[in-house]
């Protein structure tokens, strides 16, 4: 990791940067592919695996024997695992419900909002150096609460507990289709995969591309999507081996990630650089973390005021604060995608277990985008009620508001009213 000291505000930009992939190429091979699926179906689906996943597929819709396997071979400690993590992100996203409140702005003019679930919605989980079961529970809990009619599953993986999950929150629609074609198969319907209104979920670059592209075409995805990162913000109070560990585990995820350290201590930079290249030796994914540590840093800060200032601009995806006074701080902080507050709460727990959704914005989209939650889900639509009283009560506001605006036809739609008599 690069080390920079003192660096001054001007600097903070470009020294913030994530790492830039040129897409341009990447565009018109993916948009090729989509538009393939797009005419030829389940032909292109099954071409394109055979191409990409050097598999071949049959029948892409995973049959219920296939489920009743993956629940008798799982581990039963990891299927008490998924059980638990699954009722804290439920009872976490169920508390996010809203009852409709009717709002009378004036004497017989009442308003009201009212979510509605989005009638289908397309879940991606990738399969490819991990299956990522717990993006399952983050994407389907939501769904199901949220009371969305048609919820698809498009996985290339069948692990044991990518099936056996999504069972237990009640999705049987799976389909063996990965990549590209998964999300051209969501978008624009197939023989086999029924057309979704919305996507969810994360992808290798191929994947990002794609749902960006089929979202130019009036799908609507869950939010911009880029490399997993992680800023930590520490201070001399803060356990450099838990650091060490947190930026690691946001490493590990690919090459292109991104970890980020602020402190001001230069101590907490030499204490976290050693336990780092401990931790690093006995990881799995060694290579993987390497790579991702090239693009990273680790920067020392004057004081506490500078370094939440330049975290904000930063507007990491994860926000850890070990550091004192971590209540107070996080009440400063704007742009961050997910907090996690004191040295006993790792960014890990939010990826499965503690409640909170982990398909968070990330290349600084947090600026602007929120994760995942049960709104993810729903639409909110509006409702209004005005009685003949109302109408006489408002009316002449609408009637010179839409005059002022040149707008005729909006003033007469009030005027026939208030000159209309009950007979």
């Amino acid at each position: 990791m690069q080390i920079i000291k003192f660096p001054d505000s001007s600097t903070w930009n470009a020294l913030l940067q994530r790492p830039v992939m040129d897409t341009s190429a990447l565009e018109q091979q993916v948009g090729n592919i989509l538009n393939d699926v797009r005419e030829n179906g389940d032909a292109a689906v099954r071409k394109y695996a055979a191409a990409f996943d050097k598999v071949t597929l049959d029948d892409l819709l995973v049959q219920p024997a296939a489920f009743l396997q993956a629940e008798a071979t799982l581990d039963p400690v990891l299927k008490d695992a998924i059980r638990q993590a699954a009722r804290n992100i439920e009872t976490f996203h169920r508390a996010q419900q809203e009852t409709p409140q009717v709002i009378t702005t004036m004497p017989g003019v009442q308003c009201w909002r009212k979510s509605v679930p989005i009638e289908k919605v397309g879940l991606y989980i990738p399969g490819g150096s991990a299956p990522l079961f717990s993006t399952i529970l983050m994407l389907g809990i939501p769904a199901m609460i949220a009371g969305c009619k048609e919820i698809i599953l498009c996985t290339p993986a069948l692990h044991p507990a990518i099936l056996y999950t999504a069972q237990l929150i009640g999705i049987s629609k799976v389909f063996t289709i990965g990549g590209i074609q998964a999300i051209g198969a969501m978008a624009f319907g197939t023989e086999s995969v029924p057309q979704v209104y919305k996507i969810f979920g994360p992808g290798n670059q191929y994947v990002t591309c794609a749902k960006q592209l089929v979202n130019k075409s009036g799908i609507a995805i869950d939010m911009p999507a880029g490399p997993s990162e992680v800023a930590v913000l520490a201070d001399d109070s803060c356990i450099p081996a838990f650091v060490a560990a947190d930026l690691l585990s946001q490493a590990e995820h690919g090459p292109d990630s991104q970890v980020v350290l602020v402190t001001t201590s230069e101590k907490v930079i030499t204490d976290v650089e050693n336990a780092l290249k401990v931790q690093l030796e006995a990881l799995s994914r060694k290579g993987i973390a390497t790579a991702a540590l090239d693009n990273s840093k680790m920067i020392l800060v004057s004081d506490m005021g500078t370094a939440v200032e330049m975290l904000n601009a930063y507007a990491p995806e994860h926000l850890i604060l070990a550091c004192r006074d971590e209540l107070n701080i996080a009440g400063n902080i704007t742009n961050a995608g997910s907090v996690f507050l004191g040295n006993y709460t790792p960014e890990s727990a939010g990826d499965y277990a503690s409640g909170t959704n982990h398909t968070l914005p990330t290349n600084g989209y947090a600026k602007a985008y929120s994760g995942v939650s049960l709104d993810s889900f729903v639409k909110k639509i509006t409702f209004q009620q005005i009685s003949r009283e109302g109408l006489e009560q408002i009316g002449h506001t609408i009637e010179t508001m839409a005059a002022a605006e040149g707008l005729d036809a909006h003033k007469n739609a009030v005027t026939v009213r208030l000159r209309y008599e009950d007979i």
